[in-house]
């Protein structure tokens, strides 16, 4: 009897204690606040977003979609997409890459992982390309090949520059060989492109590893990257395990890479449209108006 007197006690004291503790909790909405990953810093995310996701302690540049990309690069209205409905079928029957290909379709409103087209840019037009790692972390097969190849023969048939944002884990392992072509493949209309006296400018974004790096990533004529990205072919531990050295801290680090001369500017985000303007300009390409977003 005792036992179960001490029991009824308990449970309604506990439920009180519930009932206090709810009522005094605040109610913060789940995107009031951003915790940089890098140096820990928390502020409001609309701090954060007018900051076009950049960390205003260390300057940490946070991974965008393309769409994201695309609308504080291209100006307003200006962007014309090329091969947006082409997708990927499953070359070597891997098993469910169809699956896993509608799962990403439907989780980013890609078809794949690259984005391609041409917009203006500060009144300068321009083939562009952004990879988004948010589909299968923006990993090269052979819809992401074609549509980079056909971008720079567009380039090339009409004389426009091309701007392509990499961001990529490398070749894609669901396409086998044919993932692996795709790097032979870019890098030939690039040669074409470069041939016919066209302007290549790279930005490489957080990552830009592998196949793509081993590729059309490293064949601009201004190679451009983000602050303290990663870029870089293998994996740090495996080139640790395989030169026996200990490698650098900031090793396969934008900065790393512009003190080694692979990078020739890092160019903040807040300022990258005036960046890829002012290049523009300093090519001789002409202004085609002046109905262009103060940017």
């Amino acid at each position: 009897m005792l036992e179960d007197l001490f029991k009824m006690v308990k449970d309604r004291f506990n439920d009180e204690k519930e009932e206090q503790s709810q009522a005094k909790a605040p109610e913060i909405p789940k995107d009031l606040l951003f915790k940089c990953p890098r140096c820990q810093s928390v502020f409001y995310m609309d701090e954060f977003e007018k900051r076009k996701k950049t960390c205003p302690t260390c300057n940490y540049h946070a991974r965008l979609s393309a769409k994201e990309r695309l609308d504080i690069t291209a100006d307003k209205d200006s962007f014309k997409p090329f091969d947006e409905n082409m997708t990927s079928l499953n070359p070597i029957s891997f098993p469910d890459y169809e699956k896993k290909i509608k799962g990403m379709q439907e989780a980013t409103g890609l078809n794949d992982a690259v984005v391609t087209g041409e917009c203006t840019i500060r009144g300068y037009r321009a083939v562009i390309g952004i990879m988004d790692s948010n589909f299968m972390m923006a990993s090269m097969g052979s819809v992401v090949g074609e549509k980079i190849t056909r971008a720079f023969e567009y380039a090339t048939e009409h004389k426009l520059p091309v701007i392509l944002f990499t961001a990529s884990g490398g070749a894609r392992m669901q396409e086998g060989i044919i993932s692996l072509m795709q790097m032979a493949k870019t890098s030939g209309a690039v040669k074409r492109h470069s041939d016919a006296g066209g302007l290549y400018i790279t930005v490489l974004t957080d990552p830009t590893t592998g196949g793509v790096t081993a590729s059309f990533a490293s064949l601009g004529d201004i190679i451009l990257a983000e602050p303290k990205v990663l870029v870089g072919f293998a994996g740090r531990r495996v080139i640790q395990d395989t030169i026996k050295q200990k490698l650098p801290d900031d090793f396969q680090t934008a900065e790393f890479l512009l003190e080694s001369g692979f990078v020739d500017a890092i160019a903040d985000r807040r300022s990258m449209r005036k960046t890829l303007s002012n290049i523009l300009r300093l090519h001789n390409y002409k202004k085609i108006g002046a109905n262009w977003q103060h940017g």
